[in-house]
């Protein structure tokens, strides 16, 4: 006859609790602790020591020693949300002015997946980049008259042009750029670098998070791309806002002092060390600590004019690209190990020759402005900068064609980043795309391998930095990707 009580089902912290509370075990623990007291009395000179505490020191990486010598300390990954069309910024082909009109050939598409929001189109007309292309610096890169301060900077940045990744539609894309997975729930690149090598900084998250959007249509982002999964809270991603709280609920309540909270604060430590492994306090300590940290980061009242005219007037603005680029470098000069940036509204399905121009005045300048000033500073060789979106742009044009106007719909086959400093060779172009920057066909990078190499660079060997979860070992690389050498200072 079958029990009509089900089993309790807890939650791994809340076993463990119960287990404590479970009268065998306590007694267990009685005497065994009747027999510490023992052994104690026995060995005098041992005194506290022979109990240290085992409290770990808050932030600290798994990894007591880099697998590899890094090259970089830190990471500023200014992502694009809603994929810059690359044929429009940085991937010309001349060949398309020729052909602007005509039909895709159908050798070029060869049957690839398209999504639904042009697979029903009864033609494919090639639409050519409304705007002009020249070369720039002594590597000759190709940039758009869209990005001219990105194009003077052109010899520090290494262009990938030959990114792919198997997603097809924002969601799943951006998913499996942060986190290596298109299904929700891994942790963010963010998080794996927090548990891999832990903060340099006490008093600032090692992880942080700033968003911004553009005017046209922006696409959402969500707290997950930022958040730890399976691996503990402390590592996951906290947002900076513009506004009067940068970080939600780390100020005292209402007539609570800062000298109340510290006293709360000690006596908690004081019960979590008794049994650490119930419930950790560096979160609470850390976010104490921030109540000085954060106002001092985002006061950019002691940043001189001349800096608000390298980034910008923007910069000057709360929540804007510009000023989260000047708040980026703030926080890389603080060694906050990963610094996001979101900036919405790439997703051009149409009138992208009008959208694109705000759209890209938005990031230009700021963008190379934090490159410039990382440089000035002597910060660009050990900080990682990175700008790009989830997948590319079709060469064709969803939805009517006219000369002086188009949409483009999705395109995963591949696509261009940027990446400067950190290690990365500087004033190079990395892999190639055929006449219509549809295929590959030369140097294909996939997103694992970016991972691959952004933890490389970070001194982590990207197959040994796993976590069991579940019965089963994972990786931010999951069981792909290679370091792309040929990227490598």
């Amino acid at each position: 006859m079958k029990s009509k009580y089900r089993p309790i089902r807890y939650s791994e912290p809340e076993q463990e609790a119960a287990i404590q509370m479970n009268r065998r075990h306590f007694l267990g623990k009685l005497g065994m602790g009747i027999g510490g007291a023992a052994l104690a009395s026995l060995l005098p000179s041992c005194g506290n020591a022979a109990f240290p505490s085992s409290i770990p020191k808050p932030l600290a990486g798994i990894l007591s020693d880099p697998h590899i010598a890094p090259k970089a300390k830190r990471v500023i990954y200014l992502f694009q949300s809603g994929s810059p069309s690359q044929m429009d910024l940085f991937d010309y082909k001349p060949k398309m002015q020729e052909m602007h009109g005509q039909q895709l050939p159908d050798s070029v598409r060869n049957g690839q997946r398209l999504t639904g929001m042009t697979a029903f189109q009864s033609s494919f007309p090639l639409a050519s980049s409304y705007f002009k292309f020249q070369q720039h610096g002594q590597s000759g890169a190709w940039v758009s008259e869209l990005m001219p301060h990105t194009a003077k900077i052109a010899d520090e940045l290494c262009f990938i042009k030959s990114m792919h990744t198997e997603a097809i539609n924002h969601d799943p894309a951006i998913t499996f750029f942060q986190t290596g997975s298109q299904q929700p729930g891994r942790p963010s690149m963010g998080a794996w670098l927090s548990y891999g090598l832990g903060s340099s900084n006490d008093n600032l998250p090692t992880f942080i998070v700033l968003l911004s959007r553009g005017l046209i249509r922006p696409q959402p982002i969500y707290s997950r791309l930022w958040g730890n999964g399976f691996l503990a809270s402390m590592h996951q991603g906290v947002q900076l806002r513009s506004g009067k709280d940068p970080v939600l609920f780390i100020n005292n309540p209402d007539g609570v002092s800062a000298s109340q909270r510290r006293n709360a604060l000690d006596h908690l430590a004081k019960l979590n060390a008794k049994r650490q492994a119930d419930f950790g306090i560096a979160q609470y300590e850390m976010a104490y600590r921030m109540q000085t940290s954060v106002p001092d980061v985002v006061d950019l009242s002691n940043e001189p004019d001349e800096v608000f005219e390298l980034y910008g007037e923007d910069a000057r603005r709360p929540g804007t690209f510009a000023a989260n680029c000047l708040l980026a470098r703030r926080l890389a000069e603080r060694d906050v190990k990963f610094i996001q940036l979101y900036h919405m509204g790439w997703d051009h399905h149409v009138d992208l020759p009008k959208d694109i121009i705000p759209q890209s005045r938005d990031t230009d300048q700021a963008s190379a402005a934090l490159v410039q000033d990382l440089k000035r500073r002597g910060l660009l060789e050990d900080t990682l900068v990175v700008w790009g979106g989830e997948f590319g742009r079709t060469i064709y044009s969803q939805g009517k064609l006219t000369p002086d106007n188009y949409g483009r719909d999705h395109h995963p086959r591949c696509f261009t980043i940027w990446m400067a400093g950190g290690g990365v060779k500087p004033g190079i172009t990395y892999g190639e795309t055929d006449d219509f920057s549809y295929n590959i066909v030369k140097d294909p990078v996939h997103v694992h391998d970016f991972q691959a190499t952004m933890l490389h660079l970070l001194g982590i060997d990207h197959e040994k930095l796993t976590f069991k979860h579940q019965g089963r070992r994972y990786r931010l690389t999951d069981v792909h990707g290679h370091v792309v050498k040929g990227i490598l200072a």
